[in-house]
């Protein structure tokens, strides 16, 4: 006979911590946290409501890390998980966090920079100069496609070291 652990005495913030280390399966050195995609939790007895947001409606990766919340507070003991897409507010490259931009140039993506409410019709609208090479680090870089290796990403060249690599888009 198999027995569910109880999630008795686990906390809100125990189960944040846990949904928190789910990792992006299309990049996996990031957490969904590190994303900005995990927008909220709520715990309420042995029943778990998590709201996340995906980077692009229509983003493949989201049933994946939906199945990877259930399966990791089913683990930790929550008896019922509903795992919740949230449309609106549509992500933005600014929920992402420090740590996830140097965790994405570390893996050899150029990690959005500035903001991307700049852009709107409240603010001045930024133009991308350059992208710096996340592996050499030159700003001597051009766009070969919009879409990179996900529609998130765009894939850049760099011209002196001559390495592809993917730029996450800001947006």
């Amino acid at each position: 006979m198999v027995t569910l652990r109880r999630a008795q005495g686990l906390t809100q913030e125990d189960a944040w911590r846990i949904a928190a280390s789910v990792a992006d399966p299309e990049v996996p050195v990031l957490t969904i946290e590190d994303l900005g995609v995990l927008r909220a939790l709520e715990v309420s007895g042995e029943r778990v409501r998590v709201e996340i947001t995906p980077t692009y409606s229509g983003c493949p990766a989201m049933d994946t890390i939906r199945d990877d919340l259930v399966l990791a507070l089913t683990a930790a003991g929550w008896a019922d998980v509903d795992v919740r897409l949230v449309l609106s507010p549509a992500w933005t490259t600014d929920w992402m966090s420090d740590a996830g931009k140097r965790k994405l140039e570390e893996y050899g993506i150029a990690p959005p920079s500035g903001r991307a409410a700049l852009g709107s019709s409240n603010g001045p609208i930024r133009l991308a100069i350059s992208v710096r090479c996340p592996r050499c680090g030159s700003l001597d870089t051009r766009e070969v496609s919009r879409f990179g290796s996900t529609s998130c990403k765009a894939l850049f060249e760099c011209r002196a070291c001559l390495e592809p690599f993917d730029h996450f888009k800001v947006h």
